[in-house]
């Protein structure tokens, strides 16, 4: 059972009770992320999500905000992406007031200290450092520049290293007072709660969140008319590729069909690249192919680590059986697998509260209506076959076919003659 509320000043709750748990869960969602922002500003979203950690005028230290949570053996955390940022605290649900009195608190009551802000300039510079070095992180981090260039659909959620240096106190209150709106934010609490004084305790906690609009996203270009391709040299012994397509949002009808796609080519153990590249030819350790869909972008990507003689071969063999389910249709066993695989790897993840609330508060945030993990299920089993075909062959072709490569590599047009998908 699901229970919503909108408050006063416009802010929408979510309760899933959970009697089935002994954890609560309270997440707070704000719709702004990298895509929000100009390139002044480029990485204040995640900036800001830093910051929120910093202290509160009830708590007023970095040590008093950890130490509240960590008492009850809490655990919380925030994040950043493209199009929302979360924050969250699970505790034992007797604890429920709690954690909902510390994210509020560090939401509507963070004082953004002027000396803290100059010290984690260096932080974050380290952060992007961290992932940086790390090729398989990097390869990721530089899909969506392939993909969409200099817009904010293409940057770095981080920001880079100079946008971060020079961000101020002045910059993140103006950018909070902008998005942390109650219009923009979603509260959604999963767990052994009870729904009634949830509502009445986040009437009190949240009532001071401002009403006011947020400002818009700016409109994503997404053109394409052949196939491209970013390499990165680095002097590695394994070269990591991310190749795949742009694909849909989460408003197109074949939502569903480009997630089960992805199950099929690389989305278990079982799946065609996983079988072909790894078991059959052995060419890399890791391989899988994910299906991202955001308000208005949406991908599907095959992320491999191959040895760096392998990696023409692998690219070949990963074409192949891209054209092969461009070519055939899947067969009703193989159809049926990906599906129920889907479905049930979702079911295991729904017994925590906080996949309760995420799951449910990242659709009322995003889509403005939620679907029941039920009618989820229904419309992952009405996927067929003809679908999955007719999919390949729109996502499959070459003004939407990409390769981002970081490794050993400068040949760019030898890499683009292998892409004859």
């Amino acid at each position: 059972m699901l229970y919503q509320k909108i408050l006063s000043n416009g802010l929408r709750v979510i309760v899933i009770p959970q009697q089935s748990t002994q954890a609560a869960t309270v997440l707070v969602l704000v719709g702004t992320g990298s895509k929000y922002e100009t390139k002044r500003i480029s990485g204040i979203s995640h900036f800001l999500e830093h910051m929120f950690f910093k202290g509160t005028l009830k708590r007023p230290t970095q040590l008093e905000v950890a130490e509240e949570l960590d008492r009850v053996g809490g655990s919380f955390n925030a994040f950043t992406s493209a199009e929302y940022t979360g924050y969250y605290a699970k505790v034992n649900a007797s604890h429920t007031d709690l954690a909902l009195d510390w994210v509020s608190d560090i939401l509507l009551h963070s004082l953004l200290p002027a000396k803290e802000v100059r010290k984690e300039r260096g932080v974050i510079v380290e952060e992007i450092n961290l992932y940086y070095d790390n090729p398989g992180s990097r390869v990721e981090e530089i899909w969506p520049e392939l993909l969409y260039g200099d817009q904010p659909a293409g940057w770095n959620i981080a920001g880079d290293k100079e946008t971060v240096s020079r961000m101020t106190r002045k910059n993140l209150v103006k950018y909070m007072q902008s998005q942390y709106t109650a219009a923009n934010t979603v509260l959604c609490v999963a767990g052994n709660v009870d729904a009634a004084k949830v509502f009445a305790l986040a009437g009190k906690l949240f009532s001071s969140l401002p009403s006011t609009l947020p400002a818009k996203k700016a409109t994503v270009a997404d053109v394409q008319a052949k196939p491209e391709v970013l390499l990165e040299f680095r002097k590695i012994d394994q070269t990591h590729i991310a190749f795949g397509a742009r694909g849909f949002s989460l408003f197109h009808p074949h939502r569903e069909a480009q997630d089960v796609l992805a199950v099929v080519l690389g989305g278990m153990m079982s799946s065609r690249l996983f079988t072909q590249v790894r078991e059959k030819h052995g060419l890399a350790y890791s391989i899988s192919t994910n299906s991202e869909t955001n308000t208005d972008t949406g991908w599907l990507m095959t992320t491999a680590g191959i040895k760096n003689e392998y990696v023409e071969k692998a690219i070949k063999v990963i074409i192949e059986e891209y054209k092969r389910v461009k070519r055939d249709l899947i067969s009703v066993a193989e159809l049926e697998k990906a599906k129920e695989h889907e479905i049930g790897r979702h079911i295991l993840q729904m017994e925590s509260s906080s996949a309760q609330a995420e799951f449910f508060g990242m659709q009322e945030l995003l889509e403005r209506k939620i679907l029941t993990p039920e009618e989820l299920y229904g419309k992952i089993r009405k996927v067929t076959a003809e679908e999955i075909r007719e999919l390949a062959r729109v996502l499959f072709c070459p003004d939407r076919m990409n390769l981002a490569l970081v490794g050993p590599y400068k040949d760019k047009e030898k890499i683009l003659k292998l892409l004859n998908v």
